[in-house]
C-alpha cells in the first residue's frame, strides 16, 4: 500500500481542522478528505472509496457508532478509527469493529501508531471481522487499549474471559473464548482446553503430570485435554521449526 486515503468526520470544526492537518504531514496518508456530519461522509463514500474513516462518535444525527453500523454492510468496508472525547465508549466501538479508540486531544504519536496497524493488516483481514489486533479494557475510569501480543494467555469465565498480559497484569472483558481462538488461531495462539488459549511463544515446558498433559506458562501450570493435545505437540513443534534460524 502506497499510501491511505482517509476520511475524517467530525462535526466540531476546530477537531476536525487538527485532525486533517496531522493526516496531511503523515507519510502513510496519501489523501484526506474530510467531513462534517456523517450524512456528508456517506454522501463522499459513494462516490468514492477510502482506506480509513476516522470517526467522531459524538456527532448530532446520524452518530459514529450508528455510522460505523453502516459502513460494516459495505462490500468493502473501511477501517474505522474512532476519534473522541468520551472513554466509555470504547467496548461498544470494539464491538462494531473499530480497528482504534484514540482519545482527543489526538498526537502525531498516537494517529501514527494506530495507522500503522492499518497498513500492516493483511489483504484479507476485514476490519470488521478481522483479527482483534486490539481490545479496549476498562480500568476504573480509564479505558486502555490491549494489544493482541500482549496477552499470554486466556482464561474462559462464563461470558467473559480475563486476559492475562506478559507483564503480569490481568482484565476481565466481555467476550467468548470461541471467539478469541478463532481470531487468534492464525497469529500464534492455540486452545489447549475448553477454558484456556494460550499464546504457543509463551509456553515454557510441556509435561505429563499423573497421567495428564500440562503446560507450563508463565508461572502457571494449565491443563491440556485429551482431545486438543495432539494438535498442540504439532503446533508446538511446527511454532520451534518457524522461529529456528
Amino acid at each position: 500500500m502506497s499510501g491511505l486515503s482517509v476520511l475524517a468526520v467530525d462535526d466540531e470544526a476546530p477537531a476536525l481542522d487538527e485532525l486533517t492537518f496531522l493526516l496531511e504531514n503523515s507519510a502513510l496518508v496519501s489523501s484526506v478528505r474530510s467531513a462534517r456530519s456523517a450524512t456528508d461522509a456517506l454522501h463522499y463514500m459513494h462516490d468514492e472509496r477510502y482506506d480509513v474513516v476516522l470517526l467522531d462518535i459524538a456527532m448530532p444525527g446520524l452518530d459514529g457508532l450508528e455510522l460505523a453500523r453502516v459502513l460494516a454492510r459495505f462490500a468493502h468496508p473501511p477501517a474505522i478509527i474512532f476519534v473522541t472525547a468520551h472513554e466509555q465508549h470504547a467496548l461498544e466501538a470494539f464491538e462494531v469493529g473499530g480497528m482504534g479508540y484514540l482519545l482527543k486531544p489526538v498526537t502525531h504519536e498516537r494517529l501514527v501508531t494506530t495507522l500503522r496497524r492499518v497498513v500492516s493488516r493483511p489483504a484479507d483481514d476485514s476490519p470488521h471481522g478481522g483479527s482483534l489486533e486490539t481490545i479496549p479494557v476498562e480500568i476504573g475510569t480509564l479505558t486502555r487499549i490491549l494489544a493482541r501480543d500482549d496477552v499470554s494467555w486466556v482464561e474462559s469465565a462464563g461470558d467473559y474471559v480475563r486476559l492475562h498480559l506478559r507483564e503480569g497484569g490481568k482484565h476481565l472483558v466481555r467476550m467468548s473464548i470461541s471467539l478469541l481462538e478463532e481470531k487468534w488461531s492464525d497469529h500464534g495462539f492455540a486452545r489447549i482446553h475448553r477454558s484456556y488459549l494460550v499464546a504457543l511463544r509463551d509456553i515454557r515446558e510441556l509435561r505429563t503430570s499423573e497421567g495428564h498433559m500440562v503446560v507450563r506458562v508463565g508461572n502457571y501450570d494449565l491443563p491440556v485435554s485429551r482431545r486438543h493435545s495432539k494438535e498442540l505437540r504439532d503446533r508446538l513443534v511446527r511454532h520451534a521449526r518457524r522461529d529456528s534460524p
